[in-house]
Protein backbone atom coordinates (compact mmCIF):
# COMPACT_ATOMS: atom_id res chain seq x y z
CA UNK A 1 0.00 0.00 0.00
CA UNK A 2 2.85 2.05 0.60
CA UNK A 3 4.08 1.89 -3.15
CA UNK A 4 0.52 3.57 -4.02
CA UNK A 5 0.92 6.28 -1.58
CA UNK A 6 4.53 6.97 -3.31
CA UNK A 7 3.35 6.81 -6.81
CA UNK A 8 0.57 9.80 -5.82
CA UNK A 9 3.47 11.70 -4.09
CA UNK A 10 5.71 11.37 -7.45
CA UNK A 11 2.79 12.27 -9.90
CA UNK A 12 2.43 15.56 -7.57
CA UNK A 13 5.83 16.13 -7.14
CA UNK A 14 6.02 15.60 -11.11
CA UNK A 15 3.47 18.16 -12.12
CA UNK A 16 4.88 21.10 -10.04
CA UNK A 17 8.22 20.26 -11.32
CA UNK A 18 7.36 20.71 -15.15
CA UNK A 19 5.68 23.28 -14.43
CA UNK A 20 8.40 25.34 -12.99
CA UNK A 21 10.42 23.83 -15.84
CA UNK A 22 8.25 24.63 -18.59
CA UNK A 23 6.44 28.39 -16.91
CA UNK A 24 9.57 29.11 -14.61
CA UNK A 25 7.15 30.45 -11.73
CA UNK A 26 8.03 27.31 -9.41
CA UNK A 27 5.37 28.96 -6.69
CA UNK A 28 2.45 29.51 -8.88
CA UNK A 29 2.78 26.15 -10.19
CA UNK A 30 3.41 24.17 -6.46
CA UNK A 31 0.32 26.47 -5.42
CA UNK A 32 -1.89 25.62 -8.18
CA UNK A 33 -1.11 21.68 -8.34
CA UNK A 34 -1.20 21.31 -4.28
CA UNK A 35 -4.39 23.60 -3.98
CA UNK A 36 -6.19 21.39 -6.34
CA UNK A 37 -5.02 18.27 -5.57
CA UNK A 38 -5.66 18.51 -2.20
CA UNK A 39 -9.68 20.03 -2.52
CA UNK A 40 -9.87 17.10 -5.72
CA UNK A 41 -8.71 13.96 -2.92
CA UNK A 42 -12.27 15.36 -0.37
CA UNK A 43 -13.95 14.99 -3.73
CA UNK A 44 -12.67 11.88 -4.47
CA UNK A 45 -12.71 10.40 -1.26
CA UNK A 46 -16.68 11.51 -1.16
CA UNK A 47 -17.17 10.07 -5.06
CA UNK A 48 -15.78 6.55 -3.77
CA UNK A 49 -18.59 6.13 -0.99
CA UNK A 50 -21.25 4.27 -2.99
CA UNK A 51 -18.45 2.49 -4.28
CA UNK A 52 -17.57 0.81 -0.79
CA UNK A 53 -20.05 -2.70 -1.07
CA UNK A 54 -17.24 -2.95 -4.05
CA UNK A 55 -14.24 -1.95 -2.18
CA UNK A 56 -11.51 -4.11 -3.80
CA UNK A 57 -12.72 -4.17 -7.38
CA UNK A 58 -13.18 -0.56 -7.29
CA UNK A 59 -10.06 0.34 -5.78
CA UNK A 60 -8.23 -1.79 -8.46
CA UNK A 61 -10.12 0.22 -11.00
CA UNK A 62 -9.21 2.99 -9.38
CA UNK A 63 -5.60 2.41 -9.30
CA UNK A 64 -5.21 1.21 -13.35
CA UNK A 65 -6.79 5.44 -13.88
CA UNK A 66 -4.56 6.27 -11.86
CA UNK A 67 -2.09 4.79 -13.35
CA UNK A 68 -2.94 5.95 -16.56
CA UNK A 69 -3.59 9.75 -15.96
CA UNK A 70 -0.05 9.82 -13.43
CA UNK A 71 1.94 7.54 -16.16
CA UNK A 72 0.59 10.24 -19.25
CA UNK A 73 0.25 13.46 -17.58
CA UNK A 74 3.85 14.79 -17.52
CA UNK A 75 3.56 14.09 -21.27
CA UNK A 76 0.12 15.24 -21.98
CA UNK A 77 0.61 18.64 -20.39
CA UNK A 78 4.32 19.41 -22.18
CA UNK A 79 1.80 18.67 -25.52
CA UNK A 80 -0.63 20.90 -24.36
CA UNK A 81 1.95 23.81 -23.56
CA UNK A 82 4.16 22.87 -26.99
CA UNK A 83 1.20 22.72 -29.14
CA UNK A 84 -1.90 23.71 -28.14
CA UNK A 85 -1.39 26.21 -25.92
CA UNK A 86 -3.89 25.43 -23.01
CA UNK A 87 -1.31 24.68 -20.36
CA UNK A 88 -3.29 26.34 -17.43
CA UNK A 89 -6.43 24.44 -17.94
CA UNK A 90 -4.96 21.42 -18.93
CA UNK A 91 -2.70 21.51 -15.59
CA UNK A 92 -5.86 21.95 -13.44
CA UNK A 93 -7.42 19.49 -15.12
CA UNK A 94 -5.14 16.98 -14.87
CA UNK A 95 -4.42 17.79 -11.42
CA UNK A 96 -7.92 17.12 -10.74
CA UNK A 97 -7.82 13.86 -12.03
CA UNK A 98 -4.82 12.53 -10.42
CA UNK A 99 -5.93 14.00 -7.10
CA UNK A 100 -9.77 12.86 -6.97
CA UNK A 101 -7.89 9.22 -7.92
CA UNK A 102 -5.97 9.55 -5.03
CA UNK A 103 -8.84 10.79 -2.98
CA UNK A 104 -10.56 7.94 -3.74
CA UNK A 105 -8.40 5.23 -2.50
CA UNK A 106 -8.41 5.88 1.40
CA UNK A 107 -11.92 5.00 2.06
CA UNK A 108 -11.87 1.81 -0.10
CA UNK A 109 -8.31 0.87 1.41
CA UNK A 110 -10.29 1.71 4.90
CA UNK A 111 -13.21 -0.09 3.82
CA UNK A 112 -10.94 -3.18 2.85
CA UNK A 113 -8.73 -2.90 6.13
CA UNK A 114 -11.49 -3.25 8.38
CA UNK A 115 -12.90 -6.30 6.39
CA UNK A 116 -9.85 -8.24 6.11
CA UNK A 117 -8.18 -7.11 9.66
CA UNK A 118 -11.57 -6.95 11.76
CA UNK A 119 -10.04 -3.08 12.84
CA UNK A 120 -12.00 -0.92 14.36
CA UNK A 121 -12.16 2.61 12.51
CA UNK A 122 -8.95 3.77 14.08
CA UNK A 123 -6.72 1.21 13.88
CA UNK A 124 -7.65 0.97 10.15
CA UNK A 125 -6.90 4.93 10.21
CA UNK A 126 -3.72 4.55 12.05
CA UNK A 127 -2.27 2.07 9.86
CA UNK A 128 -3.32 3.64 6.53
CA UNK A 129 -1.83 6.82 7.37
CA UNK A 130 1.49 4.85 8.60
CA UNK A 131 1.55 3.44 5.20
CA UNK A 132 0.81 6.57 3.10
CA UNK A 133 3.25 8.16 5.20
CA UNK A 134 6.15 6.15 4.53
CA UNK A 135 5.30 5.95 1.10
CA UNK A 136 5.53 9.91 0.83
CA UNK A 137 8.94 9.67 2.75
CA UNK A 138 9.97 7.10 -0.77
CA UNK A 139 8.29 8.96 -3.35
CA UNK A 140 10.21 11.93 -2.23
CA UNK A 141 13.37 11.29 -2.54
CA UNK A 142 12.80 8.68 -5.56
CA UNK A 143 11.42 11.95 -7.49
CA UNK A 144 14.48 13.99 -7.09
CA UNK A 145 17.55 11.85 -6.74
CA UNK A 146 16.69 8.57 -9.24
CA UNK A 147 13.27 9.13 -11.18
CA UNK A 148 14.37 12.60 -12.85
CA UNK A 149 18.17 12.34 -13.22
CA UNK A 150 17.86 8.97 -14.97
CA UNK A 151 14.68 8.86 -17.00
CA UNK A 152 13.71 12.75 -16.95
CA UNK A 153 10.34 13.56 -16.38
CA UNK A 154 7.96 11.97 -19.02
CA UNK A 155 9.95 8.54 -18.56
CA UNK A 156 9.74 8.94 -14.92
CA UNK A 157 6.07 9.67 -14.99
CA UNK A 158 5.57 6.70 -17.38
CA UNK A 159 7.71 4.54 -14.89
CA UNK A 160 5.60 5.32 -12.19
CA UNK A 161 2.57 4.56 -13.25
CA UNK A 162 3.47 1.20 -14.05
CA UNK A 163 5.10 0.66 -10.44
CA UNK A 164 1.28 2.46 -9.54
CA UNK A 165 -0.15 -0.54 -11.90
CA UNK A 166 1.71 -3.33 -10.79
CA UNK A 167 1.15 -2.49 -7.13
CA UNK A 168 -2.43 -1.78 -7.56
CA UNK A 169 -3.54 -4.87 -8.97
CA UNK A 170 -1.00 -6.94 -6.66
CA UNK A 171 -2.44 -5.78 -3.22
CA UNK A 172 -5.66 -6.60 -4.37
CA UNK A 173 -4.53 -10.43 -5.77
CA UNK A 174 -2.98 -10.31 -2.56
CA UNK A 175 -4.38 -9.00 0.65
CA UNK A 176 -7.96 -8.84 -0.75
CA UNK A 177 -8.21 -11.71 -3.08
CA UNK A 178 -11.04 -13.16 -1.08
CA UNK A 179 -13.06 -9.90 -1.62
CA UNK A 180 -13.06 -10.43 -5.52
CA UNK A 181 -14.50 -13.27 -7.80
CA UNK A 182 -12.27 -15.07 -10.70
CA UNK A 183 -14.37 -13.65 -13.10
CA UNK A 184 -13.73 -10.30 -11.35
CA UNK A 185 -10.00 -11.22 -11.18
CA UNK A 186 -9.76 -12.10 -14.31
CA UNK A 187 -11.45 -8.52 -15.62
CA UNK A 188 -9.20 -7.14 -13.68
CA UNK A 189 -6.03 -8.75 -14.85
CA UNK A 190 -6.67 -8.15 -18.55
CA UNK A 191 -7.57 -4.68 -17.70
CA UNK A 192 -3.99 -3.67 -15.92
CA UNK A 193 -2.59 -5.29 -18.70
CA UNK A 194 -4.20 -2.85 -20.61
CA UNK A 195 -2.83 -0.28 -18.65
CA UNK A 196 0.54 -1.85 -18.43
CA UNK A 197 0.60 -1.73 -22.76
CA UNK A 198 -0.48 1.29 -22.87
CA UNK A 199 1.96 2.77 -20.87
CA UNK A 200 4.83 0.63 -22.12
CA UNK A 201 4.27 1.53 -25.43
CA UNK A 202 4.10 5.42 -24.89
CA UNK A 203 7.35 4.80 -23.17
CA UNK A 204 8.50 3.66 -26.07
CA UNK A 205 7.53 6.44 -28.17
CA UNK A 206 8.58 8.95 -25.40
CA UNK A 207 12.47 10.22 -27.21
CA UNK A 208 10.56 10.59 -30.55
CA UNK A 209 7.49 12.66 -28.54
CA UNK A 210 10.11 15.07 -26.14
CA UNK A 211 11.89 15.95 -29.93
CA UNK A 212 8.93 16.43 -31.58
CA UNK A 213 7.76 18.67 -28.96
CA UNK A 214 11.79 20.63 -28.80
CA UNK A 215 10.92 21.37 -32.51
CA UNK A 216 7.79 22.92 -32.13
CA UNK A 217 8.42 24.94 -29.36
CA UNK A 218 12.79 25.86 -30.15
CA UNK A 219 13.19 25.07 -33.72
CA UNK A 220 15.49 22.54 -34.85
CA UNK A 221 18.56 23.00 -33.12
CA UNK A 222 17.18 22.78 -29.92
CA UNK A 223 15.51 19.78 -30.77
CA UNK A 224 18.55 18.00 -31.88
CA UNK A 225 20.85 19.33 -29.43
CA UNK A 226 22.67 16.38 -27.42
CA UNK A 227 25.37 18.26 -25.51
CA UNK A 228 23.59 20.89 -23.53
CA UNK A 229 19.89 19.12 -23.21
CA UNK A 230 18.03 18.90 -20.18
CA UNK A 231 15.08 16.43 -20.28
CA UNK A 232 11.89 17.33 -19.55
Amino acid sequence: MFVCAACGLVYELALVALGSYLIGNSITQASIVLSVMVFAMGVGSLAAKPLQDRAAAAFAVVEGALALAGGVSVLALYAAFAWFDVYATALVAVAFAVGALIGAEIPLLMTLLQRIRKQDAGSAVADLFAADYVGALIGGLAFPFLLLPVFGHIKGALLTGVVNAVAGIAVVLWLFRRQVGRGTRIALVSGMAAVLAVLGGTYALADGFEVAARHALYGDAAAHASGERTRP
